[in-house]
């Protein structure tokens, strides 16, 4: 069994919410609670939870309660749980998260940087031991044994740049950081006035995201010739990270979204019957 862990240094950051359009600040702060928390400084230190059975999914992973929520949680979750770092305090002046550059890898950068430590409480690796297959619209997502930490994407958009990708890969902090991580997120100039009419994209900008018009992207040359569907890669394994433990198992997406993922994290809450705590063995990415 492995210690749970928390930041060597405080980490600050600020910038735009790409939804809200606000200027955020945050501060990852060490903790020994043993948990992850948010304390909201614009709703007077305001704590809040990370409780996965409130989260909802308005084109990114939000956490909601009585008095607002959090939104675009899903880049800092997965860099959190890449790097094991499951007790940590982030105070937050504002609604959101910042986006940075659109991608996980600004987080990921200080996050290494300042260092991880271990604290006393323990964490429980979790392995899958039976399939399921969540599907919804067109889209699913199964889950099924595997020795590590599996994650398989397909996506399809009938764009001349993007049409049908996959990818698949055995999760390890190295694959995360160089591969997964610089992806940015995406959407297309056609769909920006209705998505701000509905309050959302407010932040975005061309250096915050991918923007594609109805030929290529408009917002510069992509990192990968695949760019899109390793970000949709990120996205679940930034929420899969809500589930709370490390885990081992074979995730595999098709046409998937954030709420599909959220239904998947909530599959396992609610039906303990497919997964095992694992004693000898965790996932490879925590031993990097």
């Amino acid at each position: 069994m492995l210690n749970k862990q928390t930041l060597k240094h405080e980490i600050s950051f600020s910038g735009i919410g790409i939804h809200s359009g606000e200027q955020i600040r945050m501060t990852l702060k060490p903790s020994r609670s043993g948990k992850i928390f948010f304390r909201r400084l614009d709703l007077g230190g305001l704590v809040v939870d990370l409780d996965p059975r409130r989260i909802d999914a308005l084109n990114c992973t939000c956490l909601v309660f009585e008095s607002g929520r959090i939104q675009t949680m899903e880049h800092l979750m997965a860099v959190l749980y890449m790097f094991g770092l499951d007790s940590l305090e982030i105070e937050l002046f504002g609604g959101e998260i910042p986006i940075m550059d659109g991608s996980a890898a600004p987080l990921a950068r200080a996050v290494l940087e300042a260092g991880v430590v271990p604290v006393e409480p323990q964490r429980h690796v979790v392995r899958v031991i039976k399939p399921c297959t969540l599907e919804e619209g067109g889209a699913s997502l199964s889950l099924s044994p595997a020795e590590n930490l599996n994650i398989s994407y397909a996506i399809d958009f009938d764009h001349p740049l993007i049409g049908r990708q996959e990818i698949s890969f055995d999760l390890t902090r190295e694959v995360f950081l160089k591969e997964i991580a610089p992806a940015r997120t995406f959407g297309f100039l056609k769909d920006i006035p209705e998505l701000r009419k509905r309050g959302l994209a407010l932040g975005g900008t061309l250096d915050s995201a991918v923007v594609l018009d109805d030929c290529g992207t408009i917002s510069g040359p992509l990192r990968f010739r695949d760019e899109f569907v390793r970000h949709k890669a990120l996205d679940l394994i930034g929420d899969l990270a809500l589930f709370g433990h490390p885990l081992l198992g074979r995730f595999q997406a098709d046409k998937a979204g954030h709420r599909l993922h959220h239904r998947a994290v909530l599959f396992l809450i609610e039906n303990p019957d497919f997964w095992t705590f694992e004693e000898a063995k965790f996932p490879r990415f925590l031993g990097d």
